[in-house]
């Protein structure tokens, strides 16, 4: 065999055997009468194919309507959780829960939360 030459026309037709036999199967059974049975095992195959992508694109439908991507109201770190769930800030620790879209703190009833606010102190002299 000659190495030298290019092969600019050479066709791999290593599977088109099996395609064949399973092309010449599927024409036999319909012919003897059992196209049923290869329709069934057609519809087998289209649903192991196909119920992956549903499932995937159901999986990331969920996913959009139950994470929330919010900031923590104790130190402000962005991470993301679960809504109608009670989670853990991972930088602070703080105790959450997730209402309406945002993380609330988890707080025994009566507590009332306040903000500190720096005040600049003034020297008077006498």
């Amino acid at each position: 065999m000659n190495q030298d030459v290019p092969k600019l026309f050479q066709i791999n037709l290593s599977g088109l055997g099996c395609w064949l036999t399973l092309l010449a199967t599927f024409m036999l059974l319909g012919t003897v009468g059992l196209g049923w049975l290869a329709n069934g095992i057609l519809i087998v195959i289209g649903l192991v194919i196909i119920s992956p992508i549903i499932g995937w694109l159901g999986f990331r439908w969920w996913l959009k309507r139950n994470l929330v991507d919010d900031q923590c109201p104790v130190c402000n770190y962005e991470f993301t959780g679960f809504t109608r769930t009670d989670c853990q800030c991972p930088n602070c620790g703080e105790p959450l829960k997730v209402e309406q879209g945002h993380f609330q703190r988890l707080t025994p009833p009566g507590t009332i939360d306040v903000e500190a606010v720096e005040v600049t102190v003034k020297q008077i002299e006498d």
